[in-house]
């Protein structure tokens, strides 16, 4: 493909991308394997977990012009070639006068098949590492990277994506950890990242212009670019669109990429799935909190998260994989409007920071083609019982805002040195065990401030012969008097991997717990640097029984140990007293 700008060299009948060629330079690709390059794959499972590279079995041109030129890569089920039970159609498009390419690509699982699961989705490409040595993320997450040899005469740690960075060509990397879960992003922050040459003027970027085939909603975090040089566009779905732009100019470069995504829908893939603007509908309204204890006229769900999921569940949409998911965040004042729906049915989901738990409007929205839905004002109750007696953390479904401690001074990543996003630092989950050798933590509610004194993860204590085991933490209150009847204490919880949490009421023996609750949930975001997970909502009622006028303690163990990330991250605690008229 050629428009005069850009070059892109495709195997047929693969449909691998092997060259690209801009600027001058020959191959902005690394100079490795053809199908190591640039390729869409899949790790699916069957009985066996297998890495996929979806290559095509043949190709057919569907559309060239002055204008446009769109090519196909499909590949049908034949258990005696590939064995994933799925049809796939991977499509390459390029425009006259952009200086880069699209692909999207087509899933199809017919009724009747064998059963399998996607475990990941993804477009790869690798870049010349000679070339490409600068990184971007974002405004405030760039850097000269080190080289994958820098990666491979270093030293493992914890997991194999982790190295310690001993003796790289760059010398100021020296002492460094590398791990390419440092550079994740959020969904809702992930639209433009890459790689820029300085020598030649050149930026590889790949544009995300809808999160809408992702699941897990904005705040799942995935992959972005990292040593390789690499750049990932990662998502679990049927249907995919995405733009490879080369481009550099001075001045915020990912900036000026940026404005591809104001382009979506795009009005140019030919495949029949592939719905086009007027194709799609549109749904706005006004959400609003209703909660007498925070205030007596209803409140603005100011800065709302809003979004359209497949019907389900409350918190459904987290871990729902099958379907499109459309978001969108509320103004000051709780107004949204949610554009470029695909046509289906849909539940409506939010949450509100600042709120505990999650909305869900109970009516199935039914979205068609072209149509405008005014859903006017929705409002959400969320959890309460009573009038709030304490409460520890800001409910925003992370724990960003509890003490994140300073790094190892041995496993530093200087990108995150006096930087927003500290909890990226390598190792974090050890510094408990530093800062707590003896004993757990203790809070006191009154006196500790938990932004200096709760630490950001529940996590195990390592003790001797590396062995790690369960850790209780302390909350201690004083209650001036005892009112009858239940109180409720509310834990709502960022992140849990391999946790069990034991709730405990005045009991310092551990006799027995008044709850438990095993997380079963594997986010595995305190060894990847996320600073939240899979969000979840636990109240206890407590009895006043159980209470004693004075000084109080509620005992919270992380009860299962065996590694440094078995763990819990807190969003937010509260307790309440008993219900009274207001």
């Amino acid at each position: 493909m050629d428009n005069g700008l850009v070059q892109v060299t495709l195997s047929t009948p693969e449909g691998m991308v092997t060259r690209i060629q801009y600027h001058g330079i020959d191959n902005i690709l690394e100079y490795n394997k053809e199908d190591n390059r640039g390729y869409w794959d899949i790790i699916w499972t069957s009985g066996q977990r297998v890495l996929d590279h979806l290559k095509g079995t043949s190709f057919r041109v569907i559309a060239k012009d002055e204008n446009q030129i769109e090519i196909s890569f499909p590949s049908t089920w034949n258990p005696k070639i590939n064995g994933r039970p799925l049809n796939v159609d991977k499509r390459f498009i390029m425009l006259r006068g952009s200086s880069g390419f699209y692909t999207y690509s087509i899933f199809e699982r017919l009724k009747g098949w064998p059963a399998m699961s996607i475990d990941l989705s993804r477009v790869a490409f690798k870049l010349q590492n000679k070339l490409f040595k600068y990184m971007a993320i974002s405004d405030t997450r760039q850097r000269i990277m080190p080289t994958p040899n820098d990666r491979s005469t270093g030293q493992p740690l914890d997991y194999h994506e982790a190295v310690l960075l001993t003796n790289p060509s760059n010398q100021s990397h020296k002492g460094e950890v590398d791990d390419k879960y440092q550079y994740s992003a959020d969904i809702k922050d992930s639209r433009v990242h890459g790689w820029i040459s300085l020598d030649k003027a050149v930026g590889f970027w790949v544009i995300t212009p809808s999160n809408e085939f992702r699941i897990g909603g904005p705040l799942k975090q995935e992959l972005t670019s990292h040593v390789g040089p690499t750049s990932l566009s990662v998502f679990f779905s049927n249907h995919y669109a995405g733009t490879v732009a080369l481009e550099f100019k001075e001045g915020e470069p990912w900036k000026k990429m940026m404005k591809e995504t104001g382009k979506w829908p795009y009005n140019f893939p030919l495949s029949k799935d592939f719905p086009r603007a007027d194709q799609r509908g549109t749904v706005s309204g006004r959400l609003l909190v209703r909660d007498k204890y925070m205030k007596k006229d209803l409140i603005s769900g100011s800065s709302a998260y809003v979004g359209l999921a497949l019907p389900g569940a409350v918190r459904s949409w987290q871990t729902e994989n099958k379907g499109y998911q459309f978001w969108t965040e509320a103004d000051a004042n709780g107004y949204f409007v949610i554009k470029d729906i695909r046509p289906g049915s849909y539940n409506l989901y939010a949450w509100v920071p600042g709120v505990i738990g999650d909305y869900r409007y109970d009516v199935s929205i039914n979205v068609n083609s072209g149509n405008e839905i005014k859903l006017g004002n929705l409002v959400y109750d969320p959890p309460r019982i009573g009038p709030t007696l304490w409460e520890i953390g800001f409910a925003d479904r992370t724990a960003a805002e509890f003490y994140v401690p300073d790094p190892d001074p041995d496993r530093i990543n200087n990108l995150y040195i006096d930087h927003p996003e500290k909890f990226r630092q390598y190792g974090l989950w050890n510094r408990y065990s530093d800062l707590y050798p003896d004993r757990d933590l203790i809070y006191t509610v009154g006196k500790s401030t938990y932004k200096r004194d709760w630490f950001f993860a529940h996590v195990t204590r390592k003790t001797v012969n590396d062995t790690y085991v369960p850790t209780t933490w302390t909350i201690l209150f004083d209650l001036d008097y005892v009112r009858s009847g239940t109180h409720t204490l509310h834990l709502a919880l960022a992140s849990t991997s391999y946790a069990a949490l034991q709730v405990r009421i005045n009991d310092p023996l551990r006799t027995r717990p008044h709850f438990t609750t095993m997380l079963a949930g594997k986010d595995n975001a305190i060894a990847r640097h996320g600073i939240h997970g899979l969000y979840s909502l636990y109240s206890v009622d407590i009895s006043s029984f159980q209470l004693l006028r004075g000084r109080n303690a509620i005992y919270l163990t992380q009860s299962r140990g065996g590694g440094p990330f078995n763990g819990l991250m807190y969003d937010y605690l509260r307790l309440e007293g008993p219900s009274k008229m207001i």
